[in-house]
């Protein structure tokens, strides 16, 4: 598949994989924190299927894309990326957005200036919600604190995925999972930088988290674009009490959940998920 180097300001790099015909609509896929481009299995590959040019980009930070020597890795920064990305597009694209990736597109659509165009055509928040449920969002820093010092093999990081994901069926092979590692000095280290950690932690303090909470849920009130909400219906991060707290104050927003997934849909039931995404398009934007 293509790959994709994107400047979102001068000198810092975005990279990016496409797939499909760079003339059919475009859909980005932003991933959640600690995670790749890789982490979408095959939807990519099936929205490009469908007739959609989807591009999966790195966020900074992460992958391949360049990581921040000033450690800029707040939700404004990550906007700041996704509208230039966006603005080097001939036209408008669907955000899918997981996590942090769900966030960037709360913000960047949210809360762009009062009357100016929107920067999308839809958005798909993937288990992300502008309140989350503490205990899963601790459960997922105690996973990305662990094995900082890397990995000796492949099995020892499949151990430790297998341990964070018990639900999941485990991969009869090591492939997918590699290409989130980095592999240096004889050993596999996650393939993100490590200083976005203490930043995040920062980030969800109580005082901070009520504050970030409150401009996410006025990002989510200023949607205009047909936007979806898509729940892992095992779930630690958006329980059904948060999806239902948020849908009652964002009434605009359609709402779905994924039997048998967690809060990583995407690698969790793909191809369900990848149904929901497909359907959600081609019913909200059969004219475009």
């Amino acid at each position: 598949m293509p790959i994709l180097h994107v400047e979102t300001e001068p000198g810092f790099f975005i990279t990016a994989e496409a797939y499909g015909n760079p003339k059919h609509r475009p859909v980005l896929l932003l991933h959640g924190g600690g995670q790749t481009r890789y982490s979408w299995g095959d939807t990519a590959k099936f929205l490009a299927d469908a007739g959609w040019y989807a591009i999966a980009p790195d966020a900074r930070g992460h992958g391949d894309s360049d990581w921040s020597a000033e450690g800029h890795y707040t939700l404004d920064y990550l906007a700041s990326d996704l509208r230039a990305i966006v603005a080097q597009l001939d036209r408008k694209p669907a955000i899918v957005g997981a996590s942090m990736g769900g966030m960037t597109a709360l913000i960047a659509e949210g809360e762009r200036p009062p009357g100016s165009e929107p920067i999308c055509t839809a958005i798909v928040l993937v288990d992300i919600a502008p309140r989350a449920e503490q205990k899963g969002i601790e459960r997922i820093f105690t996973f990305m604190s662990k094995n900082l010092d890397g990995f000796a093999s492949l099995d020892e990081a499949a151990e430790a995925v297998a341990a964070y994901l018990p639900h999941r069926p485990r991969p009869a092979d090591h492939s997918r999972l590699e290409k989130n590692l980095r592999f240096r000095n004889g050993r596999y280290y996650w393939h993100w930088d490590p200083t976005m950690l203490t930043l995040w932690r920062n980030n969800t303090r109580p005082d901070q988290q009520i504050r970030t909470e409150e401009r996410l849920y006025r990002a989510a009130q200023a949607l205009t674009v047909p936007t979806l909400i898509v729940r892992g219906g095992m779930s630690d991060v958006v329980s059904e009490k948060v999806m239902a707290e948020f849908l009652d104050t964002v009434p605009h927003v359609q709402s779905v959940s994924v039997d048998r997934a967690g809060h990583m849909v995407a690698g969790d039931s793909n191809h369900a998920f990848t149904r929901a995404v497909i359907n959600f398009l081609m019913s909200e934007l059969a004219n475009e």
